[in-house]
C-alpha cells in the first residue's frame, strides 16, 4: 500500500476532494484539519478545499451571524465572487468559506414592488413558525425571476452540532413556488442528516419530496396557508421517522452493518484494552528474554 509520499499531486487532489465532499454537516473543518496533517501541503489543501467548502456551505444552508442577525448562505443569495446578500436587511457581504469570516458590507438594493411585499409577508410568517419549532434554526424567503415569472424560494435550516456529545445533525427544508394568481404549484424537499460517532460510526440521510397546490389570493392568506402546509409536512416526516426508529430491531441493525458485530449495548473501555495489551506485550517480552 502506498504512503502519502508516493501519491502524485493529481491523486492527492482526488483524495482531498472526495473526503471533503463527504464531510457531514458541522464537521467540514475537522475533516480539513485531519487531511491537512496527512497531506502536509497547506497550499494544495487550501486551493482544493476552498471550492468544496463553498459547495458544502451553500448546500447545507450554513448560518452566518452578522451584527446580531442571522443570514443563510445558499446558492439563491449568491452574488458571485463569494459575496452574498440578505434580502431582509438589504445588504451584501463578502464571506470567506474556509475561515468563516464575513466582511466588506455594503447596501444591496431591492425594488419595493408588489412581489417584495409578498416575499416580506411570507418571510414574517415563516420566521414565526421556525422560531417556535426549531430553537437553533433559521429561514429565509428569496425571490427569483425564471422565464419572466416571479418565483419564491424558501430555505429552512436547523443545525444541531454536538461534537462533545459525539453527534451532529441537520434538518433542512427547501420549497419553491411561483406567484401565479388563483393556484400555484408548490414543490418541496425535507432533508435530514445525522452523524453519530460514539459507540459506532453511523450516518443517516433521509429526504422526502412534496408536491402540493396552494390558492393565491393575497399576501397574508398565502403566507398563512403556506406555513400550514410546511407544518403539516414537517410533522408527517417527523412522525414517520420516529415510527421507523421504533420498528428497528437488533436483527435489522445487524443486517445494515457492514460487518457482523456482537450487540452488547455496552461501551468499549479502550483504555483498559490498551493497558491489557501493553501488559501482554511485556509478559511476552519477559518470557522470550
Amino acid at each position: 500500500m502506498s504512503n502519502k509520499c508516493d501519491l502524485s499531486k493529481e491523486e492527492k487532489v482526488w483524495v482531498i476532494y472526495r473526503l471533503l465532499y463527504q464531510a457531514p454537516p458541522g464537521e467540514f473543518y475537522s475533516v480539513f484539519e485531519d487531511l491537512r496533517i496527512l497531506v502536509q501541503d497547506d497550499d494544495l489543501m487550501r486551493q482544493e478545499a476552498a471550492q468544496v467548502c463553498a459547495h458544502h456551505n451553500k448546500k447545507n444552508f450554513t448560518l452566518v451571524r452578522i451584527e446580531g442577525t442571522n443570514v443563510l448562505v445558499t446558492r439563491y443569495n449568491d452574488l458571485g465572487g463569494n459575496r452574498f446578500f440578505d434580502p431582509k436587511y438589504k445588504f451584501s457581504f463578502k464571506f470567506d468559506h474556509l475561515s468563516g469570516i464575513s466582511n466588506k458590507f455594503q447596501l444591496h438594493g431591492v425594488a419595493w414592488d408588489e412581489t417584495e411585499l409578498w416575499r416580506t409577508a411570507l418571510n414574517s410568517a415563516l420566521k414565526a413558525y421556525v422560531d417556535s419549532h426549531f430553537p437553533s434554526g433559521d429561514c429565509c424567503v428569496f425571490r427569483k425571476t425564471l422565464k419572466n415569472r416571479q418565483v419564491f424560494v424558501v430555505c429552512i435550516a436547523s443545525h444541531q452540532y454536538k461534537p462533545l456529545g459525539f453527534w451532529n445533525g441537520l434538518w433542512k427544508g427547501e420549497w419553491t413556488f411561483s406567484q401565479i394568481p388563483v393556484i400555484t404549484q408548490v414543490t418541496g424537499a425535507i432533508h435530514l442528516q445525522v452523524h453519530y460517532f460514539k459507540d459506532a460510526n453511523l450516518h443517516m440521510t433521509v429526504c422526502k419530496t412534496v408536491e402540493e397546490t396552494l390558492r393565491v389570493i393575497d399576501p397574508a392568506q398565502l403566507a398563512l396557508d403556506f406555513v400550514k402546509l410546511i407544518e403539516t409536512e414537517d410533522n408527517k416526516f417527523h412522525i414517520a421517522m420516529l415510527e421507523n426508529f421504533q420498528a428497528l430491531t437488533d436483527e435489522i441493525w445487524r443486517k445494515i452493518l457492514r460487518r457482523q458485530l456482537p450487540v452488547t449495548r455496552t461501551i468499549i473501555n479502550w483504555n483498559k484494552l490498551l493497558t491489557n495489551q501493553s501488559i501482554k506485550r511485556k509478559d511476552i517480552h519477559n518470557a522470550v528474554t
